[in-house]
């Protein structure tokens, strides 16, 4: 029999419970928990960056590891402090399916956001959320409305309970953290109770980066056990490589940053195939920090001749003005359907009606917002595949409910997500001779669109021998998919820099 030491809060106990269950199940042996109180879980009327000391949710958990009460320690590893005590080692980290934030709200008050008068009440207590919800949560909630972050502290249960009663017009929390209340039937029918008359807003990473390592369970161990290495052994069923890689980064980065629980920067980084993207945020020592690139990704060797810019325009380049984009002017049969909005020219074949609303990315929720509309989350320019993740998640499901997905894109479009609707038509206009020779002096293009690249190419042979850029969703995929060269960045601003452009 093996002791699990946990704090002793409704989600602590519901992921140690989770692991517990894989661990028996992967290896035949008995594991029970034992619960134990921490000073961060005693202490809940000021946030902790007010507070003296350090490792206010792991002290007494490193005890009890260190003296043998306990033979193994689950912990949420945005917890643990960069330096951890002699005698204790890392055995695993868990796979994290969500880092996102969330952002929940009484459905009452969405309704009320077109007449809002004064600040908007967000519950949070973490220098990074409020740095950037007060900063950058308007632009992604309808009318705009101030934003103002209060002290917000306690369990999961309790945090959501206090926006029930009305001390919140919203508050944040880590998705991670509420999907696994949703996994096991206990907790789930609490949750679901507390998530009653609310609704959701999936806050994209790319903006508001987390805590470093948010989402992940790291499980520690002490480092001279003499079981031969059986737990450890164990232990090492449940670690997840590509999880590791992208939180040790995280932690690197928090490090550099000065760390501690009073530093204001979110920090996310996501394995994308064999490489990773970074994604920080916030302020530190008065300087502005807005990190958002792709790791090692490098300027040209020569600086380009002549760039292309497949969607905008921008200083320095040449902008698409031959793939025209026509809208159906059909409206789009949203009513009850999760919606997924590709691009903001589906728009016009939006409708009131659609039971959840989703965006490809940033800048198109944005627009989406603009008009009025509530938009429930998105794939962060990180294609279909990404949404459909989100979708697997049980708490989300809650709050959902049930109903069929529609993707609003081009006559063109195909998607993994669901049926696809065409809310608007493309086709290329042939080249002036003039046109024709701009267009075959280009070294270097950033592609919106497989079907873009493929007209242009078309209309334009010489353009298939320069540098192509592109996203990280299904341009990028199509382009793998054709087996042609191409290098995906996190969007055409990292594009723009790289070109020396912005």
């Amino acid at each position: 029999m093996y002791k699990i030491g946990t704090r002793g809060s409704l989600l602590a106990v519901t992921q140690c419970t989770l692991v517990k269950n894989q661990l028996e199940a992967l290896s035949g042996e008995k594991f029970e928990l034992h619960l134990i109180k921490t000073q961060g879980d005693q202490i809940t009327d000021k946030p902790l960056w007010q507070l003296e000391g350090k490792d206010f949710f792991t002290k007494e958990l490193d005890e009890a590891l260190l003296n043998g009460t306990v033979d193994m320690v689950v912990h949420s590893y945005k917890d643990l402090g960069s330096e951890r005590p002699e005698g204790i080692s890392l055995a695993t980290i868990t796979e994290r399916r969500y880092a996102h934030d969330v952002l929940l709200v009484p459905k009452a008050n969405v309704e009320k956001l077109k007449h809002w008068s004064g600040d908007f009440i967000v519950g949070t207590s973490s220098p990074r959320r409020i740095v950037n919800l007060t900063r950058d949560l308007p632009a992604f909630l309808p009318h705009s409305p101030k934003i103002k972050c209060e002290t917000l502290r306690g369990n999961i249960n309790t945090r959501i309970q206090k926006l029930r009663d009305g001390k919140y017009h919203a508050i944040t929390l880590a998705l991670a953290g509420i999907d696994r209340l949703a996994q096991m039937d206990s907790s789930r029918a609490e949750l679901e109770k507390l998530l009653e008359g609310l609704t959701f807003a999936i806050l994209p990473l790319s903006v508001f980066p987390t805590a470093a390592a948010q989402g992940a369970l790291a499980i520690e161990m002490r480092s001279d056990r003499t079981d031969g290495g059986k737990l450890e052994g164990i232990l090492k069923k449940l670690h997840h490589a590509p999880t590791a890689e992208e939180v040790g980064r995280e932690r690197i980065a928090f490090k550099s940053y000065g760390g501690g629980c009073h530093l204001a920067v979110g920090i996310h980084v996501r394995a994308i195939e064999s490489d990773f993207l970074h994604f920080h945020r916030g302020e530190t020592d008065g300087r502005d920090i807005r990190v958002k690139q792709r790791e090692g990704a490098s300027a040209p060797a020569q600086k380009p001749s002549k760039v292309f810019l497949g969607q905008g325009d921008a200083v320095g380049t040449l902008s698409d003005t031959l793939y025209v984009k026509k809208s159906s002017g059909a409206a789009a049969p949203v009513s009850g359907k999760h919606v997924f909005v590709t691009t903001s020219h589906v728009l016009p074949s939006l409708k009131p009606g659609a039971q959840t609303l989703w965006a490809a990315g940033p800048e198109t929720r944005k627009k989406m917002v603009a008009q009025g509309l509530w938009v429930h989350g998105g794939a962060d320019s990180l294609g279909h595949e990404e949404l459909l993740k989100l979708a697997q998640s049980k708490a989300l499901q809650l709050m959902m409910g049930a109903g069929e997905w529609l993707v609003l894109s081009h006559d063109k479009a195909t998607s993994p997500v669901g049926p696809v609707f065409a809310g608007y038509s493309t086709a290329m206009t042939k080249p002036t001779p003039a046109q024709h020779a701009e267009l075959a002096g280009i070294t270097h293009a950033w592609w919106s669109s497989f079907p873009q690249f493929e007209a242009y190419v078309q209309a334009v042979p010489e353009l298939a021998s320069a540098q192509h850029y592109c996203g990280l969703g299904k341009t990028w995929k199509a382009f793998r998919e054709h087996s042609l060269s191409v290098i995906a960045l996190t969007d055409q601003n990292e594009f723009l820099k790289l070109m020396g452009l912005k």
